[in-house]
């Protein structure tokens, strides 16, 4: 009689159905989990995850050392150093102004100087080449000049009191202009010159060249242009040529003046905080502050101290009162080395200005 294998009950081929296909899923999880963490060994893991945060901690210090040495390979338009005529001086001279010049006007020493060579605008220090040329062409000072539409700023708008039609005399113009900087009555003054502002402007550039300012151009008579560029080497020959003339160094200096100008009374006042200073201990025999933008702002002076004569010409200061606080600082230390400051010592840097 043929015997027949007893058949399986459906719930012991599912058991066995279920064990076989969790020893499959087994054998496939393993290398997937090998290659996930790049290693099979669980102890292996934290070793590989630390290894790129390690590497990005350290690319941001290399990034900021290039950036340290990049700054130092910025190349410098102007030296900081300051040249003065002291060997062993009392206290460092360094000032704000980006360029300047101190000199010894009775000796004709240079005390001091900082980049006196760089071109640069010069804005209403302008005005002191204007009164030159008013000046040499001996045209009558109480001749009747009026303001028209031609002497109005189209370059900076800037404003002015002077209005169109105003009638003043031409010495009353050049008072204006050397005084209170009035940009109109400059421009005024160049216009009622024979020929005209071109005319004007040609012998502005012709009297620089006779005074050896070699390195200046003039391109109005207001110093609101950039064309009209100069250096303090040049700035101090233009100084010297303008203490010369008494009606300049009379206008330069005059705290205020109350004008009658249409049917108003008006006071104009001197740029110069100097000038218009209460304790009135700034001994000021010349002067004309200046100031645009690009020009930065500007001072040139002739002062007396300790009995001697002395030329400020401080170009391109930053803030309002730098170049003021500059001519106090050289005042400081002209007062405090006075006595070693002798014509004879050569120049030699001693001090650095921030």
């Amino acid at each position: 009689m043929a015997h027949f294998p007893a058949r399986r009950s459906p719930r012991r081929v599912a058991i066995g159905l279920a064990a076989i296909l969790s020893v499959l899923l087994a054998i496939c999880c393993i290398p997937a989990q090998a290659e996930e963490g790049g290693s099979s060994s669980p102890a292996a893991a934290p070793t590989q995850q630390a290894q790129p945060v390690q590497s990005a901690k350290k690319t941001p210090r290399a990034h900021k050392h290039k950036r340290r040495r990049h700054h130092h390979r910025v190349a410098v338009s102007y030296s900081k150093k300051m040249q003065t005529a002291s060997d062993t001086p009392e206290g460092d001279l360094a000032l704000k102004s980006s360029s300047a010049l101190i000199v010894d006007q009775d000796s004709g020493e240079t005390l001091a100087m900082k980049n006196p060579d760089a071109v640069m605008p010069i804005a209403s220090l302008t005005k002191l080449m204007t009164a030159l040329v008013v000046i040499d062409a001996q045209l009558p000072m109480d001749e009747i000049l009026q303001i028209s539409s031609e002497d109005i700023d189209r370059e900076r708008n800037t404003h002015s009191r002077l209005t169109v039609g105003t009638r003043l005399s031409r010495g009353q113009m050049l008072l204006l202009a050397l005084m209170s900087s009035e940009n109109r009555a400059a421009m005024a003054l160049s216009r009622n010159y024979p020929g005209g502002r071109k005319a004007f402007i040609a012998q502005m550039n012709a009297k620089a060249q006779t005074l050896g300012m070699t390195s200046t151009h003039f391109a109005d008579p207001a110093g609101l242009s950039n064309g009209s560029v100069s250096t303090a080497r040049d700035l101090h020959r233009l100084l010297e040529a303008a203490y010369a003339e008494p009606l300049i160094r009379s206008d330069t200096t005059h705290e205020e003046s109350t004008i009658r100008v249409n049917r108003r009374t008006l006071t104009f006042v001197n740029t110069n905080r100097l000038v218009r200073s209460a304790s009135g201990d700034w001994d000021i025999n010349l002067q004309k502050p200046g100031f645009t933008n690009e020009a930065g702002h500007c001072l040139v002076m002739q002062v007396t101290l300790q009995g001697r004569r002395l030329a400020m010409i401080l170009l391109d200061s930053a803030g309002k009162l730098t170049r003021f606080a500059d001519a106090a600082r050289v005042r400081q230390w002209f007062e405090l080395n006075a006595k070693t400051l002798q014509p004879h010592m050569a120049a030699t840097a001693v001090a650095a200005s921030p």
